[in-house]
């Protein structure tokens, strides 16, 4: 597939610089999440890479992108395995190929404990970066897996950073779980109210986590 040929292009340009951030981006597509409002999520990503303000960070310090689909107890996959944005050739392609991603799982359950343990186990096979950050996405709260907290405090003792991005509905249910359960002490939570404002979320959310060292 095109998206594919773009990644290993990508992924063999060149020698890796200096990385400041390898930064995951793990996308909830659990049954909660309609066709439409995953082709949001995607549109809304891609959009977030492509910000000037954003490309160009991403391009000064080098940072490497991932992106992890997650839904149920075994449904985690990479669909787009590390690079690193030497370029804004780099950040453009890389942003197609978020575009083009197709969904990795249909009606599974929310098992965001194991979402984490596959993201915290794909930052060895990434580049040495000086900062370490997952960014978990999604709309609702565990109803299958183990228990986040512990994957929490895993991923404080290896010094990796947890972000939370919640989409919700009415409320703040999503947005509360994320703080109380999933972001490390150095992370935070930016909220979205609904799929249709996600683009605008992880715009800011990407913002804030490649601008500073610290969430």
């Amino acid at each position: 597939m095109l998206w594919r040929a773009l990644i290993i292009c990508l992924c063999l340009t060149g020698p890796a610089q200096a990385c400041r951030t390898a930064l995951i981006l793990a996308m909830d597509v659990s049954q909660s999440v309609d066709p439409g409002e995953y082709r949001l999520q995607i549109d809304g990503l891609a959009a977030a890479l492509r910000d000037p303000e954003i490309a160009e960070i991403l391009v000064r310090d080098q940072v490497a992108l991932s992106v992890i689909q997650w839904s149920g107890i075994d449904s985690q996959i990479v669909s787009l395995d590390w690079t690193q944005m030497l370029s804004t050739s780099h950040v453009q392609l890389f942003a197609s190929a978020v575009q083009r991603l197709p969904r990795a799982f249909v009606m599974s359950n929310t098992a965001p404990a194991e979402a984490m343990a596959k993201a915290l186990g794909h930052f060895e096979a990434g580049p040495d970066c000086a900062r370490r950050v997952i960014d978990m996405s999604g709309d609702g709260t565990p109803n299958a897996g183990g228990h986040v907290g512990q994957m929490r405090r895993q991923a404080e003792r290896a010094g990796v950073t947890v972000n939370g991005l919640a989409i919700e509905g009415l409320g703040r249910a999503i947005t509360n779980f994320y703080q109380r359960n999933i972001i490390t002490k150095d992370g935070f939570v930016e909220t979205a109210r609904g799929h249709r404002e996600y683009a605008r979320a992880i715009r800011r959310k990407i913002l804030r986590e490649i601008s500073n060292v610290f969430g």
